[in-house]
């Protein structure tokens, strides 16, 4: 399962990319490929396992 988080975005800023990149939403900017596939569980990699943005986010706030 992709992470919730995860965005492909063509642009930002009223930048055009010549193609879409990684944006993780929680933390409101855009990641590097490694994260990506992170966020998309390749190679083994889980997103709830292995992405700390994630599960900061997954948890909530602190009460």
């Amino acid at each position: 399962m992709t992470c919730p988080f995860l965005e492909y975005r063509d642009e930002a800023d009223g930048r055009q990319f010549d193609r879409p990149r990684a944006y993780c939403t929680a933390a409101e900017r855009f990641v590097q490929p490694m994260r990506a596939d992170i966020c998309s569980d390749r190679y083994a990699l889980e997103h709830e396992a292995h992405c700390e943005i994630y599960r900061a986010h997954a948890e909530g706030p602190e009460p």
